[in-house]
């Protein structure tokens, strides 16, 4: 296939060079001294004791890369804007776009089974319609991601978990397509897991889990996740994720999950430190809309108290407009 990574950041060029290897015609969006790497020495991963050095055509101009089978978006929901300005040239007659990324995404409102609750108003996510104009929802698949990375240097990516890799894909309304299934199995014969699904909202809803009610924590506290293992800070986690899991349940997504699950003694606590917080500390733009403020409008307009979101809410929105990197 060919496929363009639109963001071949971590996460992205982590997917970029295992498709690539894999015997698909890879092509990437990235910028600055990660594009000027990329075309001198390829794109390296390194996962365990594997280490790949793809070569993939990368620009910061989509129109260099042409018309593409398909294109993965793993941009931050921050960074959309920019596929939305770009994307065009990459757009043949049928080409998807699976929105891979963390939070509640823009076209969550769109297909909504006739047994789930209308969604809150999630135009903040889609500033002006940018997104729905330039792809259009009949385009757009949704998309979820299990894999932590990070860039140890220009055009080279680290897998930490290399058994930790996998991109859930499904139709916005949940019908089963033949271009959904080709993608799946592209991303399998690459080594990227791609599970069958029959909901989409709920493998969302259940990543999200972690980013709302664990990530968010860590921001708070300036820690990385093995803070959650302290007991008060344990016990805050399990308030707000049974919050959250009765937002998802009110709004028509039931989550095999629990308090317990998520945060119980088996759970393995990490130095690692989540995106989120990783952005605070660079001064990158932040999550805050999509992954904080987006579920508590889910939890207002189906009347579910939050106390603790609300609270996580409102300390994250403060610490991410002091340093400009939301505007509340």
């Amino acid at each position: 296939m060919r496929i363009c990574v639109f963001g071949a950041g971590a996460i992205g060029g982590n997917f970029a060079a295992r498709l690539a290897d894999a015997g698909n015609e890879v092509s990437v969006v990235v910028r600055g001294a990660h594009l000027e790497a990329i075309r001198a020495k390829g794109l390296t991963l390194i996962a365990g004791d594997r280490k790949i050095v793809a070569k993939v055509r990368a620009s910061d101009r989509p129109a260099d890369l042409g018309p593409q089978d398909a294109v993965i978006s793993t941009l931050k929901a921050t960074g959309l804007g920019a596929l939305a300005d770009g994307v065009g040239p990459l757009l043949g007659p049928d080409t998807p776009v699976v929105f891979a990324q963390n939070g509640i995404p823009w076209w969550y409102g769109q297909g909504l089974g006739p047994s789930r609750p209308p969604a809150p108003d999630l135009s903040r996510l889609d500033p002006g319609g940018a997104l729905a104009r330039s792809v259009g929802y009949a385009r757009t698949l949704g998309g979820a991601i299990t894999s932590p990375n990070h860039v140890v240097e220009p055009g080279v990516i680290v897998n930490e978990q290399p058994e930790r890799n996998t991109l859930w894909v499904g139709e916005i309304d949940d019908r089963q397509t033949s271009r959904v299934q080709a993608l799946r199995e592209a991303l399998k014969a690459a080594g990227i897991g791609s599970p069958s699904t029959t909901d989409i909202r709920y493998d969302i809803w259940h990543k999200l889990m972690a980013n709302l009610t664990g990530s968010t924590i860590c921001l708070i506290l300036g820690q990385a996740v093995s803070v959650q293992k302290t007991e008060i800070v344990n016990q805050l986690a399990r308030r707000a994720h049974a919050e959250a899991l009765a937002v998802a349940a009110a709004h028509g997504v039931v989550l095999d999950d629990s308090p317990e699950a998520r945060y119980g003694a088996k759970r393995v606590y990490t130095n690692h430190r989540p995106s989120i917080l990783q952005d605070y500390d660079l001064g990158r733009p932040m999550e805050i809309e999509s992954i904080v403020r987006a579920p508590v409008a889910f939890a207002k307009s189906a009347g579910v108290p939050t106390p603790t979101l609300e609270a996580i809410e409102a300390f994250a929105v403060s610490m991410a407009a002091s340093k400009g990197l939301y505007g509340a």
